[in-house]
């Protein structure tokens, strides 16, 4: 199920990412930058065409076809500021695996969002529309999956975040394709494991 997919790493580059909360004081965008690093590398083994990385905080940047070895340069060229606009980042990346299915160009498995953030969106409800919308735009459970990684301990981010795992279908998702860990609990687990979870939680 990993393989014949596609992967595309969503990363949260507002203010608050500068924050120096992690272990040993380094800052949550620093803990990114690695998680990011070694999602690539992993992800890399089932798409060797590279992945799909998107930053964002009041707009966003895209970045396609980015191995691991240029993940260091992606994470050079940007620093934390702004908002955090996770909704027009999610619309964006959603539709643009629509069209490619549409034109017969997606990968036959679907594809995986990571999305790693460390605060609430600007806008709770309209990140909930994007994921319910995409969800009743498949016809399969494992054909998306999204999951989110909190970094950072914010506890508004968590709920929110919990609430997207828990109560996607409540709010009328045809599927629930959202997973969420925090940065901590994906260290106790194999990269395998973690995209695994996405699609089959």
């Amino acid at each position: 199920m990993l393989e014949n997919r596609d992967y595309t790493v969503i990363i949260d580059k507002s203010g608050s990412m500068s924050t120096p909360d992690q272990r040993g004081g380094r800052t949550r965008w620093l803990e990114c930058q690695e998680a990011t690093l070694a999602l690539a590398r992993k992800c890399e083994e089932f798409d060797p065409d590279g992945i799909t990385v998107y930053l964002f905080s009041g707009k966003f940047w895209r970045y396609d076809n980015v191995t691991s070895a240029k993940v260091a340069q992606v994470f050079q060229e940007n620093e934390p500021s702004g908002r955090t606009d996770l909704a027009g980042v999610l619309r964006d990346a959603l539709n643009n695996y629509f069209k490619r299915k549409a034109a017969g160009e997606a990968k036959p498995n679907g594809e995986t969002f990571v999305v790693i953030t460390d605060g609430e969106p600007d806008d709770r409800r309209a990140v909930m529309r994007e994921i319910v919308d995409a969800s009743r735009k498949i016809v399969r459970d494992e054909e998306l999956a999204i999951s989110f990684v909190q970094v950072g301990n914010d506890p508004q981010a968590r709920r929110f975040l919990k609430v997207l795992d828990d109560e996607l279908e409540s709010a009328g998702a045809l599927f629930d394709i959202v997973d969420t860990l925090t940065i901590d609990e994906m260290e106790d687990m194999t990269l395998s494991e973690v995209l695994m979870m996405a699609i089959t939680d």
